[in-house]
């Protein structure tokens, strides 16, 4: 039987990822699903629905049908009324992280991708530890997840976002996403990490997932570089995923323009994430992983 990994064996192989202090304060840890999920196996999770575990929840009236088996006799000696039992059940939840792995994502110091991949390993830790099952893919691999469970998986999981890179040419957000659809059936959890920096947008993509009626958290990751550039002079600009280029002089006035078509943006994508009950999450690429997990993520209710 494989034994639990622990904390220091794994952050010893993959220590730019998490670290061993870090795996700890995680395992303490659950993500928070905002809608009910029927899981396939029982996990450590307890559910808002009532079931049959081993822990008492509540008592309610019986009623014709109800299964006898669960009617508390030593209540109806005192009150000569059938009352049932209700217990708490314990479920599994599904796990989906997608990650965006274009090119755009290999920029910044730290890279967003290397932000993208932290978050995609902490968040499937959680899953693990609390018996969750977990699917990792990323854009150029969402039609063949890696799905782990268990932490006994951790070291699959954590080895996978190790040795994961940008691929070029990467698929679009949209072909991603319906690959994606197409190969995950079950409902749960979506953790989508994108900088959104997509020509042909993320309208499409963010609908297809809602369509899907999954309970969907958009992460979206720039640059300290793409939030407040250092820019000056005359410069040629290459497109790291098409190699489109453009010659701009920048200037104050242009960086102040460039600052407020970069906020309409970002505003404009947590309006479509609310309207949609798609919960939406900004982080800088250079937030360490400690208090993102342990502050951020937590106030904005995907961790507990």
């Amino acid at each position: 039987m494989a034994q639990n990994a622990s904390p220091n064996a794994l952050a010893s192989s993959s220590d730019t990822l998490l670290s061993a202090e870090m795996m700890a304060k995680l395992e303490r840890m659950e993500l928070i699903s905002r809608k009910i999920f029927r899981g396939r196996m029982k996990g450590e999770r307890r559910s808002k629905r009532k079931g049959q575990s081993v822990e008492f929840s509540d008592f309610r009236n019986y009623v014709a049908g109800d299964d006898l088996r669960f009617i508390d006799w030593n209540l109806f000696a005192r009150l000569d009324r059938l009352y049932l039992k209700i217990f708490l059940e314990e479920e599994d939840l599904h796990v989906y992280t997608l990650v965006d792995d274009s090119l755009s994502m290999d920029f910044g110091a730290p890279t967003k991708f290397l932000t993208a991949k932290r978050i995609a390993a902490a968040l499937g830790y959680i899953g693990l530890c609390r018996g969750d099952r977990v699917s990792v893919s990323t854009f150029s691999k969402a039609a063949s997840p890696m799905v782990v469970r268990g932490r006994s998986g951790s070291h699959r999981l954590i080895g996978h976002w190790q040795g994961a890179a940008c691929q070029n040419p990467a698929p679009t957000m949209e072909e991603s996403v319906r690959r994606f659809c197409l190969k995950n059936t079950g409902k749960g959890i979506v953790i989508l990490i994108t900088d959104l920096l997509n020509k042909t947008g993320y309208e499409t993509a963010l609908k297809m997932l809602v369509a899907r009626e999954m309970d969907i958290y958009l992460i979206h990751v720039l640059s300290p570089e793409e939030l407040e550039p250092k820019l000056t002079g005359d410069l040629k600009l290459l497109d790291a995923e098409d190699s489109d280029m453009r010659e701009v002089s920048i200037s104050a006035s242009l960086l102040q323009r460039y600052k407020l078509t970069l906020d309409a943006f970002i505003d404009s994508a947590r309006s479509f994430c609310n309207r949609r009950s798609i919960a939406y999450v900004s982080v800088r690429s250079d937030q360490d992983i400690d208090p993102l997990m342990n502050e951020y993520l937590r106030t904005r209710g995907l961790v507990r």
